[in-house]
């Protein structure tokens, strides 16, 4: 039966690469968001801003506080938030010993920083100030559930940030708390994606694309995502709730596709290696 899943699994997902994909979407709210502008932060600033715990995705400087009528806690700090500033500049850059005229930059970037609070960090805002979060109730799925209690050496799980990731040097995986999830299906789905990561553990499978510290983007990391969003697939066939969560999956991996020249091919091998991961979590016996 689990031989029959897989295939059925990986050819329906060679199938819709194959017709074009929809873009995939994060199927969580983990937006960090200033609470004045009603902007999201963007580049590297959502991470720093994330990494922080703060249950509230909305953010402010000390004069924003005051604005709405509130003000930072006493003892509070901030986090940084960076961002480019083009700055003036009339002045040309001349070899010293040449004497020749390099460049005359009329603007020239500046990296720059300030600080911002986390609502949570702050009191006497009117409520009415700060939107709602979108929460689902969430619903555990007791076959998920399942899936994941009788994983044989399963890493701690933990939901202590907005964000989803496995951590190869701690041993553990985090997620985003379950009510942030579009749907029930779609936080197990991203839970088995972290667990088919976990999988590649020296002390499990001792996957290279996990052992390895890959760097972001390059061709084993781009494959080991590919094995981790097909053991997803595999495990969400399992249970049953893959017709909800598959299109997404699929454009996943059409999206680190592109990162390995569009080789359909490597599915394939992704495959192998995630049927691997999925036997590992289901407790099953593998070749």
């Amino acid at each position: 039966m689990s031989n029959q899943v897989y295939s059925l699994i990986t050819d329906r997902i060679i199938n819709m690469l194959e017709a074009g994909t929809v873009p995939w979407h994060k199927p969580w709210n983990g937006s960090q968001q200033n609470l004045v502008s009603k902007k999201d932060y963007r580049g590297i600033n959502p991470l720093l801003l994330s990494s922080m715990h703060f249950s509230s995705p909305y953010w402010l400087s000390y004069k924003q506080a005051q604005s709405l009528g509130g003000q930072v806690k006493k003892g509070e700090h901030g986090t940084p938030v960076v961002f480019w500033k083009m700055l003036n500049k009339s002045d040309s850059i001349t070899d010293d010993k040449t004497g020749d005229t390099l460049i005359n930059p009329k603007f020239i970037p500046m990296l720059r920083y300030y600080t911002v609070f986390n609502v949570d960090q702050c009191e006497g805002i009117p409520i009415e100030k700060i939107p709602k979060l979108e929460q689902i109730e969430f619903s555990p799925i007791s076959q998920c559930e399942k899936i994941v209690s009788n994983m044989p050496k399963r890493p701690v799980i933990k939901h202590n940030e907005p964000r989803a990731y496995y951590s190869p040097m701690s041993d553990f995986v985090n997620m985003p708390k379950q009510t942030l999830f579009e749907s029930n299906k779609e936080y197990y789905s991203t839970l088995f994606h972290e667990l088919t990561h976990s999988t590649g553990h020296s002390s499990r499978l001792d996957r290279k694309g996990v052992t390895n510290l890959c760097r972001f983007g390059s061709t084993n990391y781009s494959k080991e995502e590919l094995v981790a969003e097909m053991g997803a697939c595999f495990l969400c066939g399992h249970t049953h709730i893959e017709n909800k969560t598959i299109n997404n999956s699929a454009s996943y991996i059409k999206s680190w596709l592109s990162h390995l020249r569009n080789d359909n091919k490597l599915v394939i091998h992704a495959a192998a290696a995630a049927q691997k991961a999925a036997d590992f979590i289901l407790n099953k016996k593998f070749n």
